[in-house]
């Protein structure tokens, strides 16, 4: 009934260096094969159940990836699908509460926004539009250099960390399909937390390993990708949310099923369950600052 799912875009693999790592969760040792791709593999954690791709590749190496030979073929992407992936993030961002918190901050005068892989800067440039302060940061020099000679838009090239921001610099910071590309998840999010201000918000965009379609599809789920080093599930991302001084105070998840490998009738039936009981493939998590 279910035909074959096209994975995501992804650079391809290539014999990069690399090295086995522990947990990032939890530092446990205890590593069991989980998914066996083509030229990379992922392990879960025997203790806290994170998915992560080891060997690793070396955080030189992922960074590359963005700033040499596949930076245009990136941006060429995301240009392509900027429509259809600018309406998710919106999505998510309703699923999460988004217009009003907006209302909330906004009324006591906050409006200092940061978007981290905000790509060519669809979403940042309809954020200022809206009235926030927004600023980028975005790694793939290419996508970086169009959000600022198109849309006009503050858009950093340096990692999060790199670009120094002052401690409770923003109210809210946004990071949608970014997290599970990082070789440091952990020392990210701290950064997060470091240059929010006490009581702001952390909105986190990711795929679900513990959706149905991870669980259906295995090593040919669609997120089982060279780019993605880790593959969060609701339990573990929030539990690393927690550990880096978050309070998790809402979780959303949508898509059963991806179009074109079943039935139109099937996929709005699953659709719908994996919004209500929490089973999608994709999930969003706000946190707050403690």
């Amino acid at each position: 009934m279910f035909k074959r799912p096209l994975k995501t875009w992804s650079t391809p693999v290539t014999g990069e260096q690399s090295r086995l790592i522990p947990c990032i969760l939890c530092g446990g040792a205890r590593l069991r094969p989980s998914l066996a791709c083509e030229g990379f593999t992922y392990v879960r954690c025997a203790d806290c159940g994170l998915v992560q791709m080891n060997p690793q590749p070396l955080a030189s190496e992922v960074a590359r990836r963005y700033q040499e030979g596949h930076g245009a073929d990136y941006l060429a992407y995301e240009l392509a699908n900027e429509k259809a992936f600018l309406q998710l993030q919106e999505l998510a961002l309703q699923d999460a509460g988004f217009t009003a918190l907006e209302n909330d901050l906004f009324a006591q005068g906050h409006r200092a926004i940061l978007d981290v892989g905000c790509a060519t800067g669809a979403l940042l440039e309809i954020l200022k539009d809206r009235g926030w302060e927004a600023t980028g940061v975005e790694i793939c020099t290419s996508a970086q250099a169009y959000a600022r000679a198109v849309r006009n838009l503050d858009v950093r090239s340096l990692p999060l960390r790199e670009n120094h921001f002052p401690c409770h610099t923003f109210d809210v910071v946004l990071a949608s399909h970014l997290i599970e590309h990082l070789n440091d998840p952990r020392a990210f999010i701290r950064e997060v937390h470091r240059i929010l201000f006490p009581g702001g918000y952390f909105l986190l965009t990711t795929p679900n390993i513990g959706g149905f379609q991870a669980r259906l599809f295995k090593n040919r789920w669609r997120s089982a990708i060279f780019d993605h080093l880790f593959l969060f599930s609701i339990k573990t991302l929030s539990r690393l949310l927690r550990d880096c001084g978050f309070d998790v105070v809402r979780v959303c998840t949508w898509g059963g099923l991806a179009a074109g490998i079943a039935p139109q009738w099937l996929k709005q039936l699953c659709d719908r369950g994996a919004k209500h009981f929490g089973f999608g493939d994709v999930m969003v998590i706000k946190g707050r600052r403690r």
